[in-house]
């Protein structure tokens, strides 16, 4: 009966769903969060992603990976898309797409880059850019089971416009602290002048490694590994990191 079950719940996530859209909301002038209608939705772990396909009137078709954004909520799932220059599937997403248009979703995919509520230890999360997306997830949850598990979020953009999620972030939850790293241009009267993360950050605004965090960063191949790097270099260990990468294409 187990097993049943089992590949019952595995049957579902790798088969594709039709997923309509019902509200799109922009998160800055390059990301649109995008809320689909997934009936039979079985749920999702705080940093899981979800498979999207698109396919034209010819029959031709093409998918992408996207991050969830949001926490567990019924049958609707968020995925915030952020626009890639000359990509072949995010400026539809991004800018094409309309309530009520439809969509095929599969998932969720992903058992490593996730943190479980019943995980007690401190969590560091390090975002560059569109790499807040997961993480983002992750604090939702954290709020929405009121977790008391302490977060630090070190995100880095180019400047205040490429902020996701800046209000919501910005109001802040008990436990959670968010550190913005601004690598081109800062606010006025902003502390800290622009430029990337560096060892120096992470000291002051993450945690020491012999508090044995648990360290999530999600970002471009080159941030990430840059981040790891350093997280190792200060004493992280390895095994108590986990990353998320993404290249060029957009997935």
């Amino acid at each position: 009966m187990a097993r049943t079950a089992v590949s019952g719940r595995l049957a579902t996530r790798l088969r594709w769903q039709a997923a309509a859209l019902i509200e799109r909301r922009e998160e800055s002038p390059t990301a649109q969060t995008l809320a689909f209608d997934l009936p039979g939705w079985a749920g999702h772990l705080p940093g899981q992603h979800v498979d999207v396909r698109l396919t034209a009137e010819d029959g031709y078709s093409t998918q992408r990976s996207y991050s969830i954004a949001s926490a567990p909520d019924a049958d609707r799932v968020e995925l915030t898309v952020q626009r890639v220059p000359d990509g072949e599937v995010s400026p539809y997403l991004a800018d094409d797409l309309m309530v009520g248009d439809a969509v095929e979703i599969r998932g969720p995919v992903g058992g490593w880059f996730v943190w479980r509520p019943e995980q007690l230890e401190p969590v560091l999360l390090i975002a560059g850019g569109s790499g807040v997306v997961p993480l983002m997830s992750m604090i939702r949850v954290r709020g929405m089971i009121g977790s008391r598990v302490p977060f630090r979020l070190l995100y880095s953009v180019r400047d205040p416009a490429d902020r996701l999620y800046g209000p919501e972030l910005d109001r802040g939850a008990p436990g959670l602290d968010t550190t913005w790293v601004y690598t081109r241009g800062t606010p006025d009267d902003w502390a800290r002048p622009a430029g990337r993360l560096t060892p120096d950050d992470l000291v002051r605004w993450g945690w020491p490694a012999d508090f044995e965090p648990t360290c999530y960063v999600c970002g471009p191949t080159g941030f990430v590994e840059a981040a790891a790097g350093m997280l190792v270099a200060l004493g992280h260990h390895p095994d108590r990191i986990r990353t998320e990468r993404f290249g060029p294409s957009g997935g």
